[in-house]
């Protein structure tokens, strides 16, 4: 075995870690793959040898280009959100393999996603590198050109905007509402109309942006069971300040509901679908016990 393909054993030994940072930094399955690719073309063409921390070297090459790819989208002012029409989902991502991408969101959480994708470049990839992998701020600094002290600055900022204020998570009536909704959730994933009625309210309204209001314990359970494939990619988020629901298809935001929970059950929700209204929505993940959530660390 020549050198080349030591070097190319080593980097794929590497490749899970990178694409699982690019990732969570691009929320895209397609963009983070050619972004690891660029790390391997730049490690071939690098003598190795000199390279004292290669996982470092990797992760650092990884985040400047995921830096510079949030940049150039943020000049172009794209926003993904809300592109698609209420309950269409997207058969595919972003050009990748679709099942892959719906494992890798729901590993890493939906709400998560769609919240990173709120965030600035730079407090988005100080977040992810801090409080996602545990790097320290003397080696993000660099990367994000600020000093140890603003980059920590930065995740903080970042770590506010995506996380339930400690307040919100503690207040009384928030871990019951909670457990509705995943109830609600659960039963419309599985398309169980019964368990439907048991946690929807005999006089429950759904109401949504472009669709009749609709009343009634059954009428909503059965259209909720028409459109179960929507529950594939929901999760609950704290919306507008309350316990809620975010369909996410590949992590890109698609609706949001806002629930209302009386009496350990759904009242009400309204489904949101409208761009402008997504945009204007305060969304931000239950952190607690939530796949991908966000995790303490010092450094």
């Amino acid at each position: 075995m020549d050198g080349q393909e030591v070097l190319a054993d080593r980097f794929e030994a590497h490749r899970g870690h990178l694409r699982g940072v690019a990732y969570r930094m691009l929320g895209s399955l397609s963009d983070a793959d050619d972004v690891v690719q660029e790390a391997w073309l730049r490690l071939s063409r690098t003598d190795a040898d000199e390279i004292e921390n290669l996982t470092g070297w990797l992760r650092t090459v990884v985040s400047r280009l995921c830096l510079d790819l949030l940049r150039s989208a943020a000049a172009r002012h794209e926003q993904p959100a809300g592109e698609h029409l209420p309950d269409r989902i997207p058969e595919t991502g972003d050009g990748g393999d679709p099942e892959e991408e719906v494992l890798l969101a729901d590993s890493v959480g939906r709400a998560l996603l769609v919240v990173l994708g709120t965030l600035g470049p730079a407090e988005r990839v100080a977040f992810v590198l801090h409080d996602l992998f545990a790097v320290p701020f003397t080696q993000i600094a660099p990367i994000v050109e600020r000093t140890p002290a603003a980059a920590k600055k930065l995740a903080s900022r970042a770590r506010h905007k995506v996380q339930a204020p400690p307040e919100v998570l503690a207040a009384p009536g928030l871990a019951g509402d909670r457990r509705v909704v995943e109830a609600f959730l659960g039963a419309a994933r599985d398309g169980d109309l019964e368990a439907l009625l048991t946690v929807l309210a005999p006089d429950v309204v759904r109401t949504a942006d472009l669709s009749a209001v609709i009343r009634g314990a059954r009428a909503v359970a059965e259209e909720t069971v028409l459109l179960r494939r929507n529950a594939r990619f929901a999760e609950p988020a704290l919306v507008d300040g309350t316990v809620g629901v975010v369909v996410a298809p590949y992590g890109r935001l698609l609706l949001a509901l806002l629930v209302r929970v009386e009496g350990e059950r759904v009242a009400a929700y309204e489904v949101i679908a409208d761009p402008e209204r997504l945009r204007g929505l305060d969304l931000r993940t239950l952190a607690c016990g939530q796949a991908g959530a966000p995790r303490r660390t010092r450094g």
